[in-house]
């Protein structure tokens, strides 16, 4: 089934930047919505995010897949104005200013429901509009460190980590697509429209819901679900195995000719293996080390234990299983060259274009309607 049209004949006015907006607003257009970006003269800041290709860096290129760019100075009056229009025909609007500044600019919810009385208004920010720390600016990796994601991940050591990509940003933009489409059904059956205030704060808080509840719990003494769990290393690499059940666990032990380790008190049932978590996997860890990973992965999955290869995103793009279940394609990035496009779950036809700062401004203002492919 192919869904790319699902939400056709929705108009998106985003004026987000960055990425949890644009993340948003990416999906609504890669499911058939029509998403006009209006950006200032010199384009969305997202566009700065890492290296430079023309007018895009990769994030910028691939959060705003399938929109039309419009430029707008929203400082004069005459970009205000035109505003206004579009906002008139638009079923969504996302803004993704400092709480206050789209009100000084005149863009509040009340001033948008004035133009379009069913509009669904989306304020997506740091900390959210209320509370002592809404006037903060922040990023995600001082949310990450802020929501306790940081801490629940952290290293052997009990150092805190970042995770190495834009994590709260991302699953922020995932959340407001939700609400955003559940507010269109509600639209659909009362004809009214809705205000969200998704902030990245209570983004990380859900995406950690049950961790939350974990740590006030065990008194932030959460353990393993069950062990062995993790990283075992190989001779050329590494492995993830997972050992929930007793006859996984014994298995594992004898590909690694370690039959009496799972044999021994400390080791011999779940409970017992998670409180000795940490020494089974130095015992273990010695051993799959003098294995290669393809002669170890083999055998275990010969024996039914779950365990897979530690890839690289290299590793991924050449895996004989994503290339035959279809997990990406090449496209030609415009400025960038060949990307690989992943596919998002669920959809048939991707939408393959970014646009260019202000790209589509003269065909939108004037009401030409030019969808992108």
């Amino acid at each position: 089934m192919n869904l790319s049209d699902s939400f056709a004949g929705v108009t998106v006015c985003d004026l987000s930047q960055g990425v949890a907006g644009p993340h948003a607003t990416m999906l609504f257009a890669q499911f058939g919505a029509n998403v006009i970006k209006i950006e200032p003269p010199d384009g969305d800041w997202g566009r700065l995010l890492g290296d430079q290709y023309g007018e895009h860096c990769i994030h910028s290129w691939y959060y705003n897949l399938g929109k039309r760019s419009v430029t707008l100075d929203l400082k004069g009056e005459t970009g205000r104005e035109k505003l206004r229009a579009l906002i008139e025909t638009s079923d969504v609007f996302v803004e993704s200013f400092r709480p206050g500044v789209a009100k000084r600019l005149g863009f509040s919810y009340e001033a948008v429901r004035s133009l379009r009385p069913d509009i669904i208004y989306a304020s997506v920010s740091g900390f959210g509009q209320t509370g002592p720390n809404s006037t903060r600016g922040t990023v995600d990796a001082l949310m990450q460190g802020f929501s306790g994601m940081m801490v629940m991940n952290r290293s052997p050591d009990g150092i805190p980590r970042r995770q190495n990509m834009v994590a709260v940003d991302v699953v922020t933009g995932l959340y407001l697509h939700v609400a955003i489409a559940a507010a269109l059904v509600r639209r659909r059956d009362s004809g009214e429209g809705t205000y969200l205030d998704i902030s990245m704060m209570q983004a990380a808080a859900a995406f950690q819901g049950a961790k939350i509840a974990e740590y006030a719990a065990t008194g932030g003494e959460g353990k393993l679900f069950y062990a062995p769990v993790g990283l075992l290393p190989t001779s050329d690499g590494a492995v993830s195995v997972s050992c929930r059940l007793q006859d996984h666990f014994v298995s594992l032990c004898e590909r690694l000719q370690l039959k009496h380790v799972a044999d021994e008190p400390r080791f011999k049932n779940a409970q017992q293996r998670v409180e000795h978590n940490a020494e089974l996997m130095t015992i273990l860890g010695k051993a799959s080390a003098e294995h290669s990973t393809d002669v170890l992965l083999r055998e275990l999955h010969v024996a039914g234990v779950f365990a897979e290869k530690v890839q690289s995103y290299g590793d991924w793009l050449t895996d004989s299983h994503v290339d035959a279940t279809n997990a990406f394609h090449w496209v030609e990035a415009e400025g960038i060259g060949q990307l690989p496009l992943t596919h998002i779950p669920g959809l048939g036809t991707h939408r393959e274009a970014s646009p260019r700062i202000g790209e589509h401004t003269s065909e939108v203002l004037h009401g030409i309607e030019a969808p992108m492919q």
